[in-house]
């Protein structure tokens, strides 16, 4: 048996995947998916993709044996989920890596905004004698009380939210595909709209995985009903953000600042008038924009249980035939 990973995470560490494996189970790595060779396709019982989604896709009539599909990752997106399942194979994902680590990194983007960090650090490193102050700034302001938005009370939005009422913050949140009793359960205010959250948060941060529903769920029209002191923040998936929409709110001071992980295309094009204005340091956008290069799943832990678990993941699909945490069940035939 044959476990194909299309895009390895670096040289040298390849025991994480091949004691995940464990005995009988062969291991075969790629550094990249268009360097996988058309024996490897034809003789993989199982794929395990990070980044490769597309190269997956266009290798599906090479797959001779696959029976799954392993997406390192919680999303999905990239993936036939239809057209992988009448051809019996699993797609499965690995939702349960990084959980705490992305929550962490939600409220970290959210409080360096808020206490003003990156802004009074890039201020320091010029001239730390002459401006030894507080400086005023849309985006600073105390959390107490204030409402932190969630849009989707999934597993990385509910760690998200825990770690706001630690803070002392009022949560809300959408999120259409729970059911009634939610928030009963959490004490979480539940609103049934975008817009209604958009109103009332005063800081929205996305945990919704890609849908043709959630894209663009971030668009100029929620932005125009925020508050003019929120802040947006998204470390879930870049399309969910209209970044087009997110430049002009913020350049015309419809909101105060945003704190973005991802970007719909990434990485991203440079002549972005949102990535020109904070490359070039634009007065305007000072201590009101942060990017970081989706990043937020990671730390040395983090990264070793998604490799290790989603080679297990794969691992028990040969051994037994099950199929854990599956995304397309509805349309496998086995």
């Amino acid at each position: 048996m044959k476990i194909l990973v299309t895009d390895r995470h670096g040289k040298g560490s390849e025991h994480i995947e091949i004691d995940a494996a464990g005995d009988g189970i062969e291991v075969e790595f790629f550094d990249q998916p268009e360097e996988v060779t058309d024996a490897a396709w034809a003789s993989a019982d199982a794929i395990v993709t990070y980044r490769g989604t597309e190269g997956v896709m266009n290798a599906v009539n090479k797959m001779q044996r696959a029976t799954i599909i392993v997406r390192g990752g919680v999303g999905f997106d990239g993936l036939d989920l239809e057209v992988l399942g009448q051809r019996g194979i699993a797609v499965s994902t690995v939702p349960d890596y990084g959980t705490t680590e992305v929550a962490d990194h939600a409220l970290s983007l959210l409080l360096a905004l808020r206490r003003g960090v990156t802004l009074y650090d890039d201020v320091m490193q010029r001239a730390a004698s002459s401006e030894w102050t507080y400086l005023p700034n849309p985006c600073i302001d105390r959390l107490r009380g204030r409402v932190f938005g969630v849009v989707g009370l999934g597993r990385i939005g509910l760690a998200a939210a825990r770690r706001a009422v630690g803070f002392d913050m009022d949560v809300a949140f959408y999120d259409p595909f729970l059911p009634d009793g939610v928030d009963l359960a959490t004490g979480f205010k539940r609103v049934a709209s975008m817009q209604e959250l958009a109103e009332i948060a005063d800081a929205v941060s996305v945990h919704t995985p890609l849908t043709a529903a959630s894209n663009n769920i971030i668009n100029a029209d929620v932005l125009g009903r925020m508050k003019a002191n929120a802040v947006v923040i998204n470390t879930s998936r870049g399309p969910t953000v209209d970044v087009d929409a997110l430049f002009t709110a913020l350049q015309d001071n419809t909101i105060a600042g945003a704190g973005l992980d991802v970007w719909p295309v990434e990485p991203p094009a440079s002549d972005h008038p949102l990535l020109q204005a904070y490359s070039a340091k634009e007065p305007w956008l000072a201590g009101r924009f942060i990017l970081s290069p989706h990043a937020a799943f990671y730390s040395p832990p983090g990264l070793f249980d998604l490799r290790s678990k989603a080679i297990a993941t794969a691992a028990l699909r040969l051994r037994t035939g099950e199929a854990r945490n599956c995304q397309n069940r509805m349309y496998l035939t086995e």
